[in-house]
């Protein structure tokens, strides 16, 4: 895949049930009909600059936590902000929320630091609120392969 597009997965994952929507995420990015894009799926303390300059989106993943992103997630866009403020403006990206609560202040967390770097959202944000469901299974899988589709189509 010498001439792929690439497709950046960086999501918090600290229980089963997390782990299950990170992983939906990247099985519909990487659905068998999508032939150009490469997916790159990693951790927050794992990703960091180098890794969002390589790619051509990125589709973020936090669980909320006290009303705000993950410590994880807040630590990767400290590490990488600045590295690539100039470097990704209008890079595509969306994000899925796992909230037990409304989601709204990790939302809202989200939407200040991606309005600073610049970034382009081009999917609603998927708020999977209250108890565990397994559809937003589903929906994750349908969001990583909306992405993924995109890219691979040229949209993005």
């Amino acid at each position: 895949m010498a001439n792929a597009k690439k497709l950046l997965i960086v999501a918090h994952a600290p229980s089963p049930n997390t782990l299950k929507l990170r992983d939906a995420v990247a099985d519909g990015a990487r659905h068998p009909d999508i032939e150009n894009v490469e997916v790159r799926v990693l951790a927050p303390l794992d990703a960091g600059p180098d890794d969002v300059l390589w790619c051509d989106a990125i589709v973020l993943g936090t669980t909320e936590n006290l009303g705000y992103m993950s410590g994880a997630l807040k630590d990767f866009f400290d590490r990488s902000y600045y590295p690539c403020l100039e470097e990704t403006q209008g890079l595509p990206f969306t994000f899925y929320i796992r909230a037990g609560r409304d989601g709204t202040g990790t939302h809202r967390a989200i939407d200040s630091i991606i309005t600073g770097l610049r970034w382009r959202q081009v999917q609603e944000p998927l708020l999977c609120r209250g108890e565990y469901q397994d559809a937003f299974e589903d929906q994750c899988r349908d969001l990583g392969m909306t992405v993924a589709a995109s890219l691979d189509a040229g949209l993005l």
